[in-house]
C-alpha cells in the first residue's frame, strides 16, 4: 500500500494527487529524493538558510534536550527563551522589544492581528477592521486569510472570512498612484485598527518587489489616520532581502513586527510577534497562549542560528548571491515564454506568460540535479546561505531548461 498517495495530504494539494519525491537524507544545499541529491534553490520555503545539517545547530538541539525538550510557557520561564529574546532585541528596529513567542508563522500574524484589536478595544475605540495591499500573503488561518489576496487560493472561504480592506498593490513604478489610493481608503473607512503588509517583497502571493518609498508614505498615513502599522517580516527576515529586515530599506519601524521561517534556520518551526512598550502596556493581559509557546528546542536552535548569522559575513554572502543571480538569471527574459526576471538579494525570479506545468517542469528540474517549487507562473529560487556560485549557476541552467520546454504557442 502506498501510505503517502492514499493517506497522507500535502499543502496546496489532493490526496493521491501525483508524485512526491522521497526525501532520505539532506545536508549542506542538497536533500537527497528518490535516491538522487539535489540543490535545495528552495531553502525549504525561505527557511534553511544555513543549509541541512548544519553541525552548530544540530549541537544547540542536542545540548537542549538533555535538560527538557519543552515546558509550558504559562508562570514558567527558561534560558533559552531568555537567551532568544535578547539577541531579537538587539537585531530587531529599535523599540520593538516585547516578543511574544508562537508556534508558526501564521498564528504570529493572528497574534499582531489580535493585538491591534486589544490594543483600540482598551482605548475605548471601535476598531475592527484592516488593511492591506492586494496581492499579499500572511498565512492559511482565518484571520490571516482575511488580508491575502483578494483573487488568491482562499476563495472557497470568501462567505466565512471578515472582510476586510484591500489597498492598490504597489510596484516599482506606481509608488505615487498607490499611496494615492490608499490615502483614500483611509479617509473612507474610520474602523480600521491597522495596516498589515510584507515589506519590500511580497512572497507567496507573486513574489511582487515595490519601493521603500511607498513603505515610508504608508508609515506616514498610519500616523495620520491613527492606524497601527504591522510588518509581516516572516519571509522575508533574517537577510533574505539584503536588509537583516526589510523594512530597513526605508528605515522605519512598524507597531508590530511578525518573524518565523528562517528565525530557528529552518530547524523547528517558531515564530514571533514583537511590538512596543506603548501597545505593550495599553493591552496589558494579553489573552493568547499557545501549548507550545517559547518551546525550549526551538528557542535554542534559534538562539544558535541568529548567532550563526551574525558571525558570518552575511551581507556579501546575499550580495554575492544576488550578483550571480542578476548576471545569470536575469537574461532569461529573453525566451519568447518569459515576461519578466527579477533579483533582490537572495531571490531570483522568472515570471512566466502563463501557468507553469508544475509535474513537467519539477521532473525537468530534478533531471537537471535542483529541487525548485514552481506555483502559477513563477519558478523563482531563495537559495541557502551557503550555496556556493557554481551550485546557483546549476540551479539557473535548470531553470533554462524549463524555459526551452515550453513550446511557443504556450507564450
Amino acid at each position: 500500500m502506498n501510505i503517502d498517495n492514499n493517506h497522507i495530504w500535502h499543502p496546496y494539494a489532493k490526496i493521491n494527487s501525483g508524485k512526491n519525491y522521497h526525501a532520505s537524507h539532506a545536508k549542506g544545499v542538497y536533500i537527497t529524493l528518490d535516491s538522487k541529491p539535489v540543490i535545495d534553490g528552495m531553502s525549504s520555503w525561505w527557511a534553511v538558510i544555513h543549509g541541512y545539517n548544519n553541525p552548530v545547530l544540530n549541537n544547540a538541539i542536542k545540548s537542549q534536550v538533555d535538560d527538557f525538550s519543552h515546558i509550558m510557557f504559562g508562570g514558567i520561564t527558561h534560558d533559552s527563551a531568555i537567551n532568544l529574546t535578547k539577541k531579537l532585541i538587539q537585531i530587531l528596529p529599535k523599540g520593538l522589544d516585547k516578543v511574544f513567542f508562537s508556534d508558526s508563522g501564521s498564528i504570529a500574524i493572528e497574534v499582531a492581528m489580535k493585538m491591534a484589536l486589544q490594543y483600540f478595544h482598551n482605548y475605548g475605540e471601535d476598531k475592527a477592521k484592516f488593511i492591506t495591499i492586494d496581492g499579499g500573503y500572511h498565512g492559511d488561518s482565518f484571520g490571516a486569510m482575511s488580508v491575502c489576496s483578494q483573487n488568491g487560493m482562499h476563495s472557497a472561504f470568501a462567505k466565512n472570512i471578515t472582510q476586510n480592506i484591500f489597498a492598490m498593490r504597489p510596484t516599482l513604478t506606481n509608488t505615487f498612484d498607490a499611496l494615492n489610493d490608499l490615502r483614500q481608503k483611509l479617509t473612507q473607512n474610520s474602523d480600521i485598527a491597522a495596516m498589515i503588509l510584507e515589506p519590500i517583497v511580497q512572497g507567496a502571493g507573486g513574489m511582487n518587489f515595490y519601493s521603500p518609498l511607498y513603505l515610508i508614505g504608508v508609515r506616514k498615513l498610519c500616523n495620520e489616520f491613527n492606524i497601527l502599522l504591522i510588518f509581516d517580516e516572516i519571509a522575508t527576515g533574517f537577510g533574505r532581502t539584503g536588509k537583516l529586515f526589510a523594512c530597513e530599506y526605508a528605515n522605519i519601524i512598524p507597531d508590530i513586527i511578525c518573524i518565523g521561517k528562517a528565525l530557528t534556520g529552518g530547524y523547528m518551526s517558531l515564530a514571533a510577534t514583537i511590538t512596543t512598550q506603548k501597545i505593550s502596556t495599553q493591552i496589558g493581559t494579553f489573552m493568547h497562549g499557545p501549548t507550545f509557546m517559547a518551546n525550549p528546542l526551538a528557542c535554542s536552535v534559534a538562539s544558535a542560528s541568529i548567532d550563526l548569522l551574525l558571525n558570518q559575513n552575511w551581507q556579501e554572502n546575499t550580495h554575492r548571491i544576488e550578483s550571480v543571480l542578476t548576471e545569470e538569471l536575469l537574461p532569461l527574459i529573453k525566451f519568447d515564454c518569459v515576461a519578466d526576471t527579477r533579483v533582490l538579494g537572495g531571490i531570483g525570479v522568472v515570471e512566466f506568460k502563463e501557468n507553469i506545468d508544475i509535474k513537467k517542469a519539477q521532473e525537468i528540474l530534478i533531471q537537471n540535479g535542483v529541487w525548485l517549487r514552481p506555483f502559477g507562473k513563477l519558478l523563482y529560487t531563495i537559495p541557502p546561505f551557503v550555496i556556493t556560485d557554481v551550485e546557483l549557476i546549476i540551479i539557473v541552467k535548470a531553470i533554462i531548461e524549463v524555459c526551452k520546454s515550453i513550446k511557443p504557442s504556450q507564450s
